[in-house]
């Protein structure tokens, strides 16, 4: 690597925090783009947008991924802008590249039959099991993000009335309906285990551990993770799986994008578009039941 590249990562380090790992990727990119440039007769300083075109093209020849090159254009246009306001060029190359768009990626689902193994999966011989049964239903029937759930006190549930009042990002509040089922469990819940978990201790959080503290993120990925093993998935589950098997079935059973969106708490109806282009059986039977060409 050329000294200009060490001076620039050790910018990025001490100016922005840079993490290691952060680091060691801009530090790989950038040693390949300067071979790059010496094994085609160029420095940094001369190389000109037709150089960082040509060195984009062989990334691409490679079979790189777009989110590879883009975070590759992300490393040089961090390197140029660095030597332009440091004085030693005086104009960027890369000031008129454009990042690939990378696919978003479809959300994972679980049918509902799956979804009601896991859901029932845990052990009900003890009072963890009954509680670790309330948190899964509770998730599915709100389509809750983990942190959300986590973050539930007794005064954000009102099981008469059949819905909770959950903190979203941003401090954003919204009211999500809560079904039968998972009413049902953790009125349960609420009676038989966390009055005996907060016998000594209560944090004042819905979801507590055997402690009477706040329940952690990592415990409720363990729970989810263990439901899923004795549904016999093999694949790994988070929590977030069960949000968006809540917006898909939603979807499927007739709901409209604008419900779900206030139910996931989504600012951008964009965002809950999404889950139109997953597979669906209703869609698919209707498609076969109006298309000419079915």
């Amino acid at each position: 690597m050329t000294d200009a590249v060490v001076e620039y990562l050790g910018a990025l380090q001490a100016e922005r925090g840079a993490s290691r790992n952060t680091l060691s990727a801009y530090r790989r990119d950038l040693a390949d783009f300067t071979q790059f440039l010496h094994d085609h007769h160029r420095s940094l300083r001369r190389a000109g947008p037709d150089d960082i075109v040509g060195y984009l093209e062989r990334l691409r020849t490679r079979g790189l991924r777009p989110a590879s090159v883009a975070r590759r254009i992300s490393a040089l246009r961090g390197l140029y802008r660095h030597l332009v306001r440091e004085g030693a060029l005086r104009r960027d190359p890369t000031e008129h590249l454009e990042t690939p768009r990378r696919a978003r990626a479809l959300p994972r689902t679980l049918s509902r039959e799956v979804i009601a193994a896991l859901v029932e999966s845990p052990d009900l011989s003890g009072p963890r099991g009954v509680r670790d049964r309330a948190v899964l239903e509770l998730l599915y029937a709100t389509g809750m993000r983990a942190s959300e759930c986590l973050g539930l006190t007794l005064d954000d549930v009102n099981l008469s009335a059949g819905y909770v009042v959950c903190t979203g990002k941003g401090q954003k509040q919204r009211l999500v309906p809560v079904g039968g089922e998972a009413t049902q469990w953790v009125s349960r819940y609420l009676r038989d285990v966390r009055a005996l978990y907060t016998r000594v201790r209560d944090s004042g959080r819905l979801f507590v551990n055997p402690r009477g503290g706040r329940l952690s993120r990592q415990s409720l990925w363990t729970i989810v993770r263990h439901a899923a093993t004795r549904a016999g998935l093999r694949q790994r589950i988070s929590p977030h799986v069960l949000r968006h098997s809540f917006a898909s079935h939603l979807l499927e059973g007739g709901a409209d994008l604008r419900s779900i969106q206030a139910m996931l708490g989504h600012a951008d109806i964009a965002t809950t578009q999404i889950y139109t282009h997953l597979p669906s059986a209703t869609l698919l039977q209707m498609y076969r039941r109006f298309h000419p060409r079915a």
